[in-house]
């Protein structure tokens, strides 16, 4: 190989080793993030769920309002019969409504 083609590879060498690295690094951090997603789901406790049906107050369709009282959490559910689907109207933390001030 000739001094100017050595010259020209070398650079590559180094910017493909950076490249590689970059794309190690990106997959050890989503890798870190997949393992954290997985300890957070293994806290959450097993739902203990009650469902109730009530009316909403907008529109003629009713709600279902399913409670969890074992991870402390409500969710609103209404039916879209042009979809054919439930379709999520609302959710509350129980626990971080319970911690609030209290005003009028």
């Amino acid at each position: 190989m000739h001094n100017n083609q050595r010259s020209h590879v070398r650079p590559l060498v180094i910017a493909n080793a950076l490249a590689a690295a970059a794309v190690v690094g990106v997959f050890v951090a989503r890798h870190a993030d997949a393992q954290e997603s997985i300890r957070a789901a293994d806290v959450r406790a097993r739902g203990d769920y009650t469902m109730v049906a009530g009316k909403s107050n907008v529109g003629p369709n009713s709600t279902v309002y399913v409670v969890d009282s074992a991870n402390q959490e409500a969710v609103a559910l209404r039916w879209d019969a042009t979809k054919q689907t439930m379709i999520g109207a609302g959710y509350r933390s129980i626990q971080t409504d319970s911690r609030a001030a209290r005003g009028r």
